[in-house]
């Protein structure tokens, strides 16, 4: 302080315009007044000096009320915030109640269920228990000397039964073997075929001297299809597969055989289905025992050849054929192969008429 007074008092000796300008502020004062002046000025002073302790001490004040703002301020941002926190919380409190009460009427309904299936399960379980104690009897039936032979005579009752229906077809649907231009014969003691596991088995008869009902089932028209085919050849043909449709649903119904191939029966307008295949031919010549590409969708193929395609026609007479290998292979008789369609009937007709069905 005394280092700026001493610098300003300097600058007003070595600065004569500020000289010049302190004389002329300077005021004399007469001797007589230099008491009162002097008053005046020391009260000046004292007044300046309480002032400036005021100013002081209002400094202060302010400094502390500034202060106490602050911390107010302060106080009021923490406040906000964990006003925001709390109404967050709330929000989150409010999401989880929803959550809750969703999860509680979930559970409801899961326990509605679950008793529900609980109960059927109790009724399930004791009509097990009741079937299981009929089984334990049948067995217990079973297992007895006169049990067997009720169930043997049972099942050539059965036999029996089938045996019968199936001559029924055998009559509707004869199929006899052609011995000379105009002449047929029933082919009883034909035997081309083999059990299963018997090795030993005779030549198969040539398709062509075969007819059912009186009509010869030609399978040349399905492979080679020209202009110049008999349109009556294939009318006849389309017929017989007719016959041999009907008479495959029969006997497989008779012996409660599904057939893997079922068929849509309609005359000579009837139709065979493969659940698993979709044939998409490279060529018209297609051999009936070739495998094919399977796509998972139903088709359905014509077992006639007028105004359809030749190889969805030989492709159904495979199916056919199929057929019947399968209810061959049910009474244990082997096939006599893919092109073979009425041979292979006529051994099955043979075979369940035979005595030996009875006892197998």
């Amino acid at each position: 302080m005394e280092n700026r007074e001493q610098a300003r008092d300097k600058t007003l000796i070595t600065d004569p315009k500020k000289i010049n300008a302190a004389h002329e502020n300077v005021q004399l004062i007469e001797w007589e007044d230099f008491d009162n002046e002097l008053a005046r000025l020391w009260s000046l002073t004292s007044a300046l000096k309480e002032a400036n302790e005021k100013k002081q001490s209002l400094q202060e004040k302010l400094q502390s009320l500034i202060q106490v703002k602050n911390e107010s301020l302060n106080k009021l941002n923490e406040l906000e915030e964990m006003r925001e926190r709390l109404e967050a919380r709330k929000v989150v409190m409010a999401n989880m109640s929803t959550r809750c009460k969703v999860a509680t009427e979930d559970a409801k309904k899961q326990e509605e269920m679950l008793s529900t299936e609980v109960r059927s399960l109790l009724v399930a379980g004791t009509s097990l228990s009741v079937a299981r104690k009929r089984l334990q009897e049948a067995n217990r039936l079973l297992t007895e000397e006169r049990g067997c032979v009720k169930l043997k005579n049972v099942q050539r009752k059965l036999r029996a039964r089938q045996q019968f229906m199936i001559s029924q077809v055998s009559l509707l649907y004869p199929v006899k073997i052609l011995v000379g231009p105009a002449q047929e014969q029933e082919l009883e003691s034909y035997s081309s075929s083999s059990r299963l596991g018997n090795p030993s088995a005779s030549k198969p008869v040539n398709q062509g001297s075969l007819t059912i009902l009186g009509l010869n089932l030609t399978l040349l028209p399905f492979t080679k299809m020209s202009f110049f085919t008999d349109k009556k050849e294939v009318q006849r043909s389309a017929t017989a597969l007719g016959y041999v449709a009907h008479a495959v649903s029969l006997i497989a119904s008779y012996l409660q055989v599904p057939l893997r191939y079922p068929l849509r029966l309609g005359g000579s307008r009837s139709y065979i289905n493969d659940h698993a295949s979709s044939i998409d031919p490279a060529s018209s010549d297609l051999s009936l025992d070739t495998t094919l590409s399977a796509n998972v969708k139903l088709a359905e193929f014509p077992l006639f050849l007028e105004g359809q395609d030749t190889t969805r026609a030989a492709y159904a007479v495979f199916l056919l054929n199929k057929d019947i290998e399968q209810l061959l292979n049910f009474i244990g008789v082997k096939s006599l192969g893919p092109r073979h369609v009425l041979a292979n009937l006529k051994e099955l007709l043979r075979s369940v008429q035979s005595s030996e069905y009875i006892d197998t």
